[in-house]
């Protein structure tokens, strides 16, 4: 049992796993920003654009509000086909991943520059051939002749 506490403990810890528990608190943000970004100030400019359309209230009823038949007090909901919201939360994604795109090019870019920058190390020089190397070299070259 503490061979496996410690292997987690090992793994929990590496680099790689914090920086991927960052990203994704931060992706998580990001997403919050966004998707605010699209519903609050882009929604309203497009559906002011179409006519003054709230896209989140556009749906299409399949079944209006009735009276329950076991009891005529009680009024069941209408069934809907909320297709109003999938376009809202379509265009959240496509605009999310766009940014994430130019965020990870952006990236990149910062990454190749840094690359370039880095002088580059001059190549090793190929090590004397050894003593048995220069006979052998020898003896196959009197053999040519």
């Amino acid at each position: 049992m503490l061979k496996f506490i410690e292997e987690f403990k090992k793994f929990a810890l590496k680099g790689n796993v914090m920086d991927m528990a960052v990203g994704i608190i931060i992706g998580a943000a990001f997403g919050k920003i966004v998707s605010s970004l699209v519903a609050d100030m882009l929604m309203p400019l497009v559906g002011a654009l179409v006519g003054g359309v709230n896209f989140t209230d556009l749906k299409w009823t399949i079944v209006k509000e009735r009276a329950s038949l076991i009891d005529s007090e009680i009024m069941l909901p209408a069934v809907t086909l909320n297709y109003g919201n999938f376009i809202q939360v379509l265009i959240d994604f496509i605009i999310i991943a766009f940014c994430v795109f130019l965020v990870i090019k952006g990236i990149n870019k910062l990454s190749s520059l840094r690359k370039k920058e880095e002088v580059p190390e001059a190549p090793a020089p190929e090590p004397e051939p050894t003593r048995e190397e220069v006979l052998l070299t020898e003896i196959r070259d009197l053999l040519k002749k």
